[in-house]
């Protein structure tokens, strides 16, 4: 189904009292997820805002800031996983990356939050740079499997027809391009709102 008619069909459902998440699901075939398992970015013309936090060595007027004092804070895995959800994001000073993978990697890291060179990490905590990296990271989605279904949120329900059908195809043509054989690795596309069912929208290849 073409992707706006999709869309249509999913506005046409319950109204819910909050503005939903886009959801992209793309099921691949002909692929080896132990060996094969991407973590990897990949970018969209329409981004949406993202709650997002910065680890910086002071505090910083544009984001809100976790510094090294404020590691005590996180004594065990249980607030440091309120921590990760509390965000959809995190930049860091590339200067603090080694003290941050060692406090937090162990619960960042398999969820996919630890800051990236791709997307996250910056080399000073100089104004134009932290909101270079805050527009970056609006159009960023990050890309990590390690089932044969790859789940990405796209987008907000509030959004346009228009920016959301630019958003998907990015993302598909985005994620083919990171698979290692491409549309091979794709077996079909759906699409769906927080709490709608699932429309396909590229159909399985025989």
């Amino acid at each position: 189904m073409e992707v706006k008619k999709a869309l249509a069909e999913l506005r046409e459902g319950k109204k819910r009292k909050f503005d939903q998440t886009v959801d992209l699901i793309i099921n691949l075939k002909n692929f080896d997820v132990r060996k094969e398992a991407l973590n990897t970015f990949v970018g969209v013309p329409n981004g949406r805002e993202k709650k997002l936090a910065a680890f910086f060595t002071k505090r910083s007027d544009l984001i809100e800031t976790i510094t090294e004092a404020d590691f005590v804070k996180y004594k065990d895995m249980n607030s440091m996983k309120k921590l990760a959800k509390q965000y959809d994001g995190f930049i860091a000073n590339a200067a603090m990356m080694g003290k941050i993978a060692t406090k937090f990697g162990r619960v960042f890291g398999p969820i996919g939050k630890m800051p990236s060179p791709q997307a996250g990490i910056i080399p000073k905590e100089d104004e134009a740079m932290v909101k270079m990296m805050i527009e970056k990271m609006k159009k960023s989605i990050r890309v990590k499997n390690k089932e044969m279904s790859i789940k990405l949120a796209i987008g907000k329900e509030s959004m346009s027809d228009d920016a959301l059908a630019e958003n998907v195809a990015a993302v598909i043509k985005g994620v083919e391009k990171a698979l290692p054989r491409g549309r091979d690795n794709v077996k079909d596309v759906m699409v769906k709102f927080t709490m709608t069912k699932a429309i396909t929208i590229v159909e399985a290849r025989k």
